[in-house]
């Protein structure tokens, strides 16, 4: 007799809430929605879970918890090299939180208090596009596909990038602005045209973000991050990608690092 295919896994969602009514209102509606859902109600208890075997699809992080800050904890994952989709919750509503949210690698953010249908369409839409970018094979369109420049080669719709043939672990947000340079060689990008393209972020007067992000792409990129060939300064204008690159290039007398 044929065995039966073992039936498919149900999404894993680590949800990190301290509030305990709150957490356990979301921990019976996502079963409901037929996911596996492990709970923590710190950040040291989430790090636990998330060395078990196996795995998460998705990770419901609240910004404010007991040892710690959801900004700090998912930075530290993004650090350690786990890019696993975050859903951050919070009672902070201004731009510069969902900024910093964005910063430390964040995939999206939902302020409390939320409607459950939103939040559900939301965690649909991350485990969505996990599953596209774990299956679907390397297109060719108008938007660059592959990227190489230097020593790296980087797949964006893999999301898989190397530097001189080691593995480079980029978050979504850094694969996105990489991928947009690569779409407009050697033109200049303003930092708000950035913002509002890449971040979705129209008229936020802060700029710094796009700043501290073109220093990562550097630091992996860049043989001499202080002297890009690459990412490459435009006084008062903002930045242009050099795929070619010119050893030490800083246009129009910018500092290497502007």
């Amino acid at each position: 007799m044929t065995a039966l295919p073992a039936p498919p896994r149900p999404p894993r969602l680590l949800v990190v809430e301290d509030e305990q009514h709150l957490a356990a209102a979301l921990k019976l509606n996502f079963e409901l929605e037929g996911y596996a859902v492990d709970m923590a109600a710190s950040a040291r208890r989430a790090g636990e879970c998330l060395l078990q075997a196996g795995g998460y699809d998705a990770i419901i992080l609240d910004v404010m918890l007991p040892d710690t800050t959801g900004f700090e904890l998912c930075k530290k994952l993004r650090d350690g090299g786990n890019f696993t989709p975050v859903l951050m919750l919070t009672a902070l509503d201004s731009t510069e939180d969902r900024v910093t949210g964005l910063e430390v690698g964040a995939d999206d953010y939902l302020v409390k208090p939320f409607e459950l249908t939103e939040l559900l369409a939301r965690v649909r839409s991350l485990l969505r596009r996990r599953s596209w970018e774990r299956q679907k094979p390397p297109t060719r369109g108008a938007l660059a596909a592959e990227i190489r420049f230097g020593g790296a080669s980087v797949d964006c719709e893999r999301q898989e990038a190397r530097m001189n043939g080691q593995e480079v672990k980029l978050t979504r947000l850094e694969f996105d602005l990489l991928r947009y340079f690569a779409d407009h060689p050697g033109r200049v990008l303003s930092r708000q045209e950035l913002q509002e393209r890449v971040w979705k972020l129209a008229n936020y007067p802060n700029t710094r973000m796009v700043d501290n992000f073109i220093m990562r792409l550097r630091r992996h990129f860049e043989p001499d991050p202080a002297m890009p060939a690459h990412f490459v300064s435009v006084r008062g204008s903002g930045y242009k990608f050099v795929p070619e690159g010119v050893a030490g290039l800083v246009a129009d007398g910018a500092e290497p690092g502007d």
